[in-house]
């Protein structure tokens, strides 16, 4: 009865003090929450109601208030009784289970910014030697967008060995951006989303990182709807009657039933190569080496072969003269960047799987020039006889595939061997497809997600996210017209030129090849990359005026009235873009200098094994740090280390 004793004496004026006393007396008596150790779970056993259960009625309202007042004055107990339920909740455990494995003793900021795929490369996945990049270019300059850059050039007024020379060096210019950003993967064994910690912020990388996983899902869905076209071939030269598919899709959808059902299957049909990790994933490319290009060229002699030769427009001289002449150049060298800007921004997301990083060198900058001008040439030859056979230039390969099983002008259906020609090279085409869905779009795709949400996300989670973007973005609707695609794509090459410039200039020119790896993992405020509130505003400042530059042009490119020189300014986009933000940011970091750099060029992550980045992990030994451990150590923990704790191995799905 010691609650009615209380009200019997304090009445009215009970005081927080008397509260307090006689709340504490009760819990004494009987705890509001379980105590057993054994118990996993907290068990309630009396709540507030039971202090006045001997009350009289008289009493329930004075009660009432005390409980109140309690309530206002010891709020600790019931928040603490709500999480512990909320902790040992069922849904709690369900999310505890869908966390990936992480390394034990991580802090929860920490949790944000690491997890098994988003740490160095340790020597035992370092799998990647020349010749896997070696197949892997060759397998990816292989695809359809490839084999129709030159049209647009010869649409411009340049002759085909005028449009072959921009496919040249435009292809040589963006190898020599990808060794570079690439050699970072391949010296530190990062990915790109930590690559980007060092320039833009601990916190401040999420944005670059958000910009190419957006890109990239887009461009999966884009790829995948191209891949669907060479499944309604594939469907086409077996059974002929599926061109006459009824739709039962509204038009307002955009598309219809042969062509989403086909689009559909290569993107189920796709699902299984986003499983593999990535260092298993090169006997795909390695397989599709070895198998498309032959394809290609007996897709190139098949042509010349039906039209007795190799058609009017190697003859064809070029019709633009003068300056327009030019400018046609710098357009078709610009076009060969643009289609090259997402992989020049992620590729240490491969190159970090390098055995060493002169693997990661030679390999690119030789194969990547000349696997796409041998592309591009084959689709120069096919197109210009297929004038002969036609009357009309046909850029497309699938478009002259299907011209190929049932004649447009005739309307007579191939024989067996044709069709099984086009079989054969309908499936290099969808194979070439799914390589590059894969190598330029998903496994880009997925340590950029894995970056933001690391606790829950990795590289294959990542990935699946990406097709099912893929899959509800209707690609089909962004390819409408050529018109949008272009402009899409110059559009791209703008954002990321400005990332790659930031990038670069901070690698190579400020910090002289020097990262302090452990650090790129750590959310204190003594980190070298936390910067301001994590934000890094040099490289953010640099990243703004890459894009600026490029902002009026772009306005002129989707149809409004702009200056001249913007427009000519725009024609050069990635290189403006690219200049601008190194620039900016090099003088920036001049006159306000940045810590965690080197005097002279000092890469030191070769000398990387086993990287362990929890704070208090003993034996740790980061060799891309040189000094004495006071010196090169993190000093202070402005972060609650409260929340340091082990966790276990979560889910590998």
């Amino acid at each position: 009865m010691l609650a009615a004793r209380h009200f019997a004496e304090s009445g009215e004026s009970s005081d927080a003090t008397a509260i307090d006393d006689e709340i504490a007396t009760v819990e004494e008596e009987e705890p509001l929450i379980s105590q057993d150790p054994s118990s996993l779970t907290p068990t309630p056993i009396r709540n507030l109601n039971s202090i006045g259960q001997q009350l009289e009625p008289s009493n329930l309202s004075r009660h009432t208030r005390i409980r109140r007042n309690y309530s206002r004055h010891r709020p600790a107990g019931r928040i603490t009784a709500i999480m512990e339920k909320i902790r040992y909740s069922k849904v709690a455990r369900i999310v505890d289970k869908l966390a990936v494995s992480s390394e034990p003793g991580l802090t929860n900021a920490q949790l944000m910014l690491t997890n098994f795929d988003l740490k160095p490369v340790e020597p035992e996945r370092r799998q990647w030697g020349a010749w896997n990049f070696v197949g892997f270019w060759i397998s990816d300059s292989f695809n359809i967008n490839t084999w129709m850059i030159s049209s647009s050039m010869v649409a411009n007024g340049l002759s085909w060995w005028q449009s072959w020379i921009c496919v040249w060096l435009g292809y040589t210019i963006a190898a020599c951006f990808i060794c570079m950003t690439g050699r970072i993967g391949a010296t530190y064994h990062i990915s790109f989303p930590v690559v980007s910690r060092a320039s833009f912020g601990i916190w401040g990388s999420l944005w670059p990182v958000f910009n190419r996983a957006a890109m990239a899902c887009i461009w999966y869905g884009v790829q995948s709807w191209i891949g669907g076209e060479c499944v309604t071939l594939i469907i086409r030269s077996i059974w002929t009657s599926y061109n006459d598919v009824p739709n039962g899709l509204p038009v307002s959808s955009g598309t219809n039933t042969r062509d989403f059902v086909s689009f559909f299957l290569f993107w189920v049909c796709s699902l299984p190569a986003i499983w593999f990790p990535v260092h298993k994933i090169r006997h795909l490319f390695t397989a599709k080496a070895f198998f498309v290009p032959p394809a290609g060229v007996a897709f190139f002699i098949w042509a010349i072969v039906r039209a007795h030769g190799i058609g009017p427009i190697v003859h064809q001289p070029s019709t633009a003269s003068g300056s327009k002449l030019g400018w046609a150049i710098v357009q078709g060298i610009m076009s060969s960047i643009a289609n090259f800007a997402t992989l020049i921004v992620n590729d240490p997301d491969f190159a970090r799987f390098a055995r060493k990083p002169r693997d990661a060198l030679w390999s690119q900058l030789i194969t990547i020039p000349v696997g796409f001008a041998v592309t591009s040439f084959i689709g120069i030859i096919v197109s210009s006889s297929s004038a002969v056979i036609y009357g009309e230039p046909i850029w497309n390969p699938l478009n002259l595939l299907s011209y190929f099983l049932i004649n447009p002008n005739t309307g007579k259906t191939a024989n067996g061997p044709a069709r099984f020609g086009v079989f054969i090279i309908s499936f290099a085409f969808a194979l070439a497809q799914l390589g590059t869905n894969i190598a330029a779009n998903s496994v880009s795709a997925g340590p950029d997600m894995t970056a933001l949400l690391p606790r829950y996300l990795n590289i294959r989670r990542g990935g699946y996210i990406c097709a099912a973007v893929g899959l509800a973005m209707c690609p089909w609707n962004l390819l409408s017209t050529s018109n949008n695609f272009t402009t899409y794509l110059s559009a791209y090459s703008v954002f990321l030129s400005s990332i790659a410039g930031v990038i670069i200039c901070d690698y190579y020119i400020v910090r002289r090849g020097y990262y302090q790896i452990r650090d790129l993992y750590s959310a204190r405020k003594a980190s070298p990359y936390y910067f301001t509130f994590g934000f890094h505003w040099r490289g953010y400042t640099a990243y703004i005026c890459g894009i600026l530059i490029n902002i009026v042009g772009f306005v002129g490119a989707i149809g409004k009235p702009v200056p001249k020189g913007a427009a000519y300014i725009y024609n050069l986009n990635f290189f403006c873009g690219f200049i601008v933000s190194s620039g900016t940011y090099y003088i920036l970091t001049k006159i306000s200098p940045i810590p965690a750099c080197s005097e002279r060029w000092m890469e030191v992550g070769d000398e990387i094994r086993n990287v362990s980045v929890a704070y208090d992990a003993e034996g740790y030994q980061d060799d891309s740090q040189s000094g004495s451990g006071d010196e090169m150590g993190i000093k202070g923990d402005e972060e609650n280390v409260a929340g340091v704790r082990e966790r276990k191995v979560g889910t590998d799905f």
